[in-house]
């Protein structure tokens, strides 16, 4: 059993700042990679930004420059610091992790509640 708990959600004005944290709980014999997805209102969810095991990053185009996505592998924690935001980020965001469970021993994609991030003046 693996799970995530997501927290840094909230109401924020243009311009602002916010610091997203998920952390990744349970039998984890190896962590693939983090990351999260992001769900607009009346949109699809779409990728945000991914971190891999060895560091390696990816960003969304709408979000390079602005957001920085970080992880500490002692506490099985990923962050996304989240700058310049604009109404446009308002949406769920979703941590997501690919893990290889240490008690199935197989490869899983485990996927947080989601936590609201409104930007609005």
């Amino acid at each position: 059993q693996v799970q995530l708990v997501e927290s840094g959600g909230g109401l924020v004005q243009p311009g602002g700042f916010l610091r997203l944290s998920c952390a990744a709980s349970g039998n984890i014999f190896r962590i693939i990679a983090m990351g999260w997805y992001r769900r607009a209102p009346g949109k699809e969810r779409d990728l945000v930004a991914t971190i891999t095991s060895g560091g390696s990053t990816n960003y969304a185009d709408s979000v390079k420059g602005r957001f920085t996505i970080s992880r500490d592998n002692d506490k099985n924690t990923v962050y996304l610091q989240m700058n310049s935001l604009k109404p446009e980020d308002t949406a769920v965001y979703y941590c997501n992790a690919n893990v290889i469970s240490g008690t199935i021993q197989k490869y899983l994609e485990v996927w947080g509640q989601g936590t609201l991030v409104t930007v609005s003046s």
